[in-house]
């Protein structure tokens, strides 16, 4: 899979409208056949950086994804919405899925 992590530094005057404003790009790409997740989650830090944590099957998953017309469309629509350019880990790595986290097992 391709298992990405990006921050994104909101304005201040739209980081409580991110999620609405990331709705729709949100929504059609957790509709890709290849998207395994894509979830936003707020800083405890700051409240105006969300942390997007996503995962998509494959490299021809991950090229649909950036391809597609909602990621074109995304990419004219939001900035205007950013503080800074978001930063981005992306790394392929042989998962499929969620693993448990042992060392905090729920008995």
């Amino acid at each position: 899979m391709i298992f990405i992590t990006a921050k994104f530094l909101i304005k201040p005057e739209h980081a409580a409208q991110w999620p609405v404003i990331a709705g729709s790009f949100t929504a059609a790409t957790r509709s890709e056949a290849g998207c395994l997740w894509f979830d936003w989650s707020r800083s405890l830090d700051d409240p105006n950086e969300y942390v997007l944590v996503e995962a998509f099957r494959d490299g021809d998953a991950g090229a649909a994804h950036v391809n597609s017309a909602h990621f074109k469309q995304a990419q004219q629509d939001l900035p205007q919405y950013l503080a800074a350019t978001p930063r981005i880990i992306s790394q392929t790595i042989e998962q499929t899925g969620w693993s448990e986290l042992g060392e905090m097992a729920v008995r």
